[in-house]
């Protein structure tokens, strides 16, 4: 991988068929992808020795603002980007895009400055993209806020991570499936969220959550059950960290019998790092253990914590 000013992985996953028929749908008050509603925020991390990491090149287009990095973050040598949305959400018709790029030995924080609010709709869909390269010796942390579904919404996000043979990665989700208006918990109509990452370009993680509830009842027992706020934590490292990650997460997290989250880890292919799910009904309890498992991740990679300022 060379440092250039490239985009962050420029190829982006499919449309899933169901999607594809929804773009169809036209829109009375604004084209779909159209002006104000497609947004880009686009960031390249730099590094030059032990020095601190800079944001050396940056474009936004609306919705998205920024107002610079913050340096408080206790682990040497790494940056934090709040990535701002004034608007108030993400309506139909929206394709928002994130590309975020760590270059060699490059350490930065990525985050949102609340959650992400799905309103709902009557045509078309939302989509929020989001592509992360991280080349060799960089570590990079995607953890937005958590995906708050309103009922009849159709929100489609995809994430997909590029990284170098010896990168590391740290990406969170979290699914808060009763949004802000009075209604039924899992009253939209399609979520779909897929990740996929490639290291030296060999796929080793294709991970997907299919929620299409009048298809199918997600509290069926065979879906999420009784719980409704889904959370994942893929955490990308070396072979030689893998042992030590997996070990040090599955202490941090809870114990079913005694606890309001279920939650399990378990290793990628190729030794590429560890993957979370979390299951619980309420945002906070899910969003606590989260960032449990993210401590002991970076306790491991890094050899400090979370900041404490810092949600999960």
């Amino acid at each position: 991988m060379s440092a250039d000013s490239r985009p962050a992985a420029a190829v982006r996953p499919p449309i899933p068929p169901a999607f594809e028929t929804y773009a169809d749908e036209p829109l009375a008050q604004a084209p779909a992808a159209g002006p104000g509603k497609n947004g880009l925020l686009e960031a390249t991390f730099a590094r030059r020795g032990d020095g601190p990491t800079r944001l050396v090149r940056d474009r936004v287009e609306v919705p998205y603002h920024l107002t610079g990095t913050l340096e408080t973050d206790p682990a040497p040598g790494l940056t934090t980007l709040v990535a701002q949305e004034p608007t108030g959400g993400v309506a139909q018709g929206d394709r928002h895009r994130i590309a975020l790029d760590a270059r060699a030995d490059a350490r930065a924080h990525v985050t949102t400055q609340s959650a992400t609010k799905v309103h709902s709709m009557t045509d078309n869909y939302a989509h929020l993209d989001a592509a992360l390269r991280v080349e060799s010796g960089g570590y990079l942390e995607y953890l937005p806020g958590a995906t708050i579904v309103n009922e009849g919404a159709r929100c489609l996000q995809t994430v997909t991570v590029d990284l170098a043979e010896d990168a590391r990665a740290v990406v969170a989700d979290v699914l808060v499936p009763d949004g802000l208006s009075d209604h039924e918990p899992f009253s939209f109509d399609h979520y779909h969220a897929r990740l996929e990452a490639e290291r030296d370009g060999q796929l080793v993680c294709a991970d997907a959550v299919d929620l299409r509830p009048d298809e199918r009842d997600p509290r069926d027992p065979a879906s999420v059950g009784e719980d409704g706020v889904v959370g994942s934590l893929y955490v990308f490292a070396p072979p030689s960290s893998v042992d030590g990650l997996l070990a040090d997460v599955r202490d941090r997290l809870p114990d079913r019998d005694r606890d309001a989250v279920e939650a399990g880890v378990s290793t990628l292919p190729r030794e590429s790092g560890v993957i979370v799910r979390l299951l619980g009904r309420r945002e906070a309890d899910v969003t606590e253990t989260l960032r449990a498992a993210w401590d002991a991740a970076r306790r491991t990679l890094l050899g400090v914590g979370v900041p404490a300022d810092r949600r999960y």
